[in-house]
């Protein structure tokens, strides 16, 4: 009977010990670097990464993977055309033996991260079709067993690495569409074998394309390289050639103009003849040098040694003083004491078309920073006016030169132009922003609206002097600038916290919606890396996904109708019994004898019909299905039909009418 147990009990512990092993035998720096992946992934319009996740130890399933047989190793990553907006983690080179890394057609931002170089068995690496800037990293010459590498249709810069030559399986390189500049790689083709031999001594590797023996397919097509085609690249098509600098006639390239605007200038031929020149010089010193005295080449190394130790000293030096100061650094580095920091590439395309403020220019209007009109945990608000133009509203963000990381920076920046797309009477206008290191400062600079806000004038000015035909034109203003931004934009722009505080009034008291809160998408505080600084304040880094902004249009209409209670009846969104406003007002909205009972105590005059039509609109934003509630467009084009803003008849004759008139735009 014991014996029986025993075995009973040994059965259940290798059964449960071999359940254990198949659950923990996936390594955790994989999980790691895939959930790394994801976070650097800022909009996922299309939910794709949804299910990956963080308590999940085993990641076979997720979407896009491949695993395997065994499922301990994850060998394909696949997650084409799915709109993902974000960045490539460097921790993709831990996935140790992944095969094919497979991202084409999204909307990756950054830099090539050179740690992919480490991935010895990858075979099929297609980057193609994203915004990927900065250059190709000369690392990808490790890739061992690549076969195919697609980076076309991106935004690459900087010349083409040679090292690419050293991958002796590579069948196809897909580098069209970029703005690749220099000449193609080739290890001297005009040289012979024994030239070669000459030129590398100590079995130094050779580099350039002339070595790939396997390479079937290539396009180089639409960058801005220069020189020639080297010969050993001749039996590919002209067609994978054409749209550069080069020198060659038969395919077609770009227009001299073009070509300088990058730099890419092809060499003349004056040039290439003094450097052919010059080494039979070089040849011949060096002969001469093994026929030298002993003493005078002891001398000689002596001096050299000298030379190197003080230059190696400088280096040195240059290095501590460069480490001294705070680099742009990537956010999965927790804190800025760590040690291996990368610097992440900036794109400048971004805001080639935003006006850049210097920090000088912006402190003189605003009056030494002193005139603050506003601010929050991540901001301050400064009001200023610039030499000869507008009034301006200035937001400054509030973080710590050591905190902020190269991806708050390219986010800072898709804000900016997110920002600058807005063109619109009814939508505040960005002006332009600032950006400098010392002293460390990031601001955007709006057009001020001299009016204050909307809440301002409902809450703490007199609501009798806010008239009825007033609120009806904010109202209608308000209506057209959300439908421009939810229709008229691609993609759709929202209002982070559409309330009475987003709208701000010109003189005329016509609306503009200011996106102020929008900085909260730039430093909102993560409390996954709160505890990374201890107790010197919360460190700011971007939520896991921004795809909100994009995708909240009916929130935005609900917000909406709130803001209509709000504007009709005067209270704010929150009474001071904390009752909600829109539960206060339900039982008013659809009952026409009650109605009135909404309206703003303070207002003499208004108008029934409008009223009607008010809460009508009201009635169809709070729909709690966000998918029955009417599109910007449908409300606007209601409301524009049904509101009167011309003035009553019956309102000539009274006296106490026109006073309230008076005040009316």
């Amino acid at each position: 009977m014991r014996s029986d147990t025993f075995t009973s009990f040994v059965v259940l512990c290798v059964v449960f010990g071999g359940l254990f092993v198949i659950v923990d035998s996936f390594p955790r720096d994989e999980v790691r670097a895939l959930l790394n992946f994801k976070e650097a992934i800022y909009d996922d319009p299309l939910v794709f990464l949804s299910n990956w996740n963080a308590l999940d130890a085993d990641p076979c399933d997720w979407p896009g993977l491949s695993c395997s047989l065994a499922r301990d190793r994850v060998v394909k990553i696949n997650i084409t055309s799915s709109s993902l907006r974000g960045f490539l983690a460097p921790e993709l080179g831990r996935i140790t033996y992944l095969q094919e890394l497979i991202l084409h057609g999204n909307n990756l931002l950054g830099i090539i991260p050179k740690e992919l170089g480490s991935l010895k068995f990858l075979k099929l690496l297609d980057l193609g079709m994203n915004q990927l800037t900065g250059p190709i990293p000369p690392e990808l010459g490790n890739l061992t067993s690549i076969q195919k590498i697609n980076l076309q249709s991106n935004g690459l810069t900087g010349k083409l690495p040679p090292e690419l030559g050293n991958l002796k399986y590579l069948q196809e390189l897909q580098l069209d569409r970029n703005k690749l500049q220099g000449t193609l790689p080739s290890t001297n083709n005009s040289a012979t074998k024994s030239d070669i031999r000459g030129m590398y001594d100590s079995n130094a590797n050779l580099t350039g394309f002339c070595q790939s023996s396997q390479l079937k397919v290539a396009d180089f097509s639409y960058n801005f390289f220069v020189g020639s085609i080297p010969k050993c690249l001749g039996y590919l098509p002209s067609t994978s050639f054409q749209g550069n600098c080069l020198q060659n006639k038969d395919p077609k390239q770009r227009n001299a103009t073009q070509c300088s605007l990058y730099g890419s200038t092809p060499p003349t031929r004056s040039h290439q003849t003094n450097i052919s020149r010059h080494r039979p010089a070089d040849d011949t010193a060096n002969h001469q040098g093994s026929s030298k005295p002993a003493w005078l080449l002891a001398l000689e190394i002596a001096t050299g040694t000298m030379v190197g130790s003080l230059f190696i000293v400088a280096v040195l030096t240059a290095l501590q003083r460069s480490n001294s100061k705070s680099s742009l650094i990537i956010p999965w580095k927790k804190s800025s004491s760590e040690k291996d920091h990368m610097t992440v590439y900036i794109d400048s395309e971004m805001l080639k078309d935003v006006v850049r403020f210097a920090r000088q220019e912006v402190e003189v209007a605003c009056e030494d920073f002193s005139n603050i009109i506003g601010s929050s945990p991540g901001s301050l608000v400064y009001k200023g006016t610039m030499k000869g133009g507008p009034e301006i509203a200035v937001i400054s963000l509030c973080v710590k030169k050591e905190h902020w990381t190269g991806y708050l920076e390219l986010y800072f920046q898709k804000e900016v132009a997110d920002l600058a797309r807005l063109n619109h009477e009814n939508a505040g206008k960005l002006l332009g922003y600032c950006r400098e290191s010392n002293p460390f400062t990031r601001m955007l600079v709006f057009e001020y609206a001299s009016n204050g806000t909307l809440y301002e004038h409902l809450h703490y000015g007199e609501g009798c002097q806010f008239s009825w035909t007033r609120r009806m034109n904010i109202v209608l203003g308000i209506a057209r600038g959300l439908k421009y931004l939810h229709t008229e934009l691609e993609p759709p722009f929202t209002i982070s916290e559409l309330n009475s505080s987003a709208v701000y009034l010109t003189d005329n008291f016509s609306p503009k919606l200011v996106d102020f809160e929008s900085c909260k998408t730039i430093l909102a505080r993560s409390e996954k890396n709160s505890g990374s600084i201890a107790n010197q304040g919360a460190i700011c880094v971007l939520p896991n996904s921004m795809e909100e902004r994009h995708l909240d249009v009916q929130g935005n209409v609900y917000a909406f109708g709130v803001l209509l209670l709000e504007i009709i009846s005067g209270r704010p969104p929150y009474c001071k019994d904390k009752v909600c406003l829109v539960e206060w007002a339900q039982e008013y909205l659809e009952l026409p004898e009650v109605m009135s009972y909404v309206v703003d105590p303070e207002l003499k005059h208004f108008k029934f019909d409008d009223l009607k039509v008010i809460c009508e609109v009201v009635h169809l934003c709070i729909d709690p299905d966000p998918s029955k509630r009417p599109s910007m467009q449908e409300l606007s084009t209601l409301l524009e039909s049904r509101i009167d803003t011309s003035i009553p008849a019956e309102l000539n004759a009274s006296s106490l009418a026109w006073a309230e008139l008076a005040l009316s735009p």
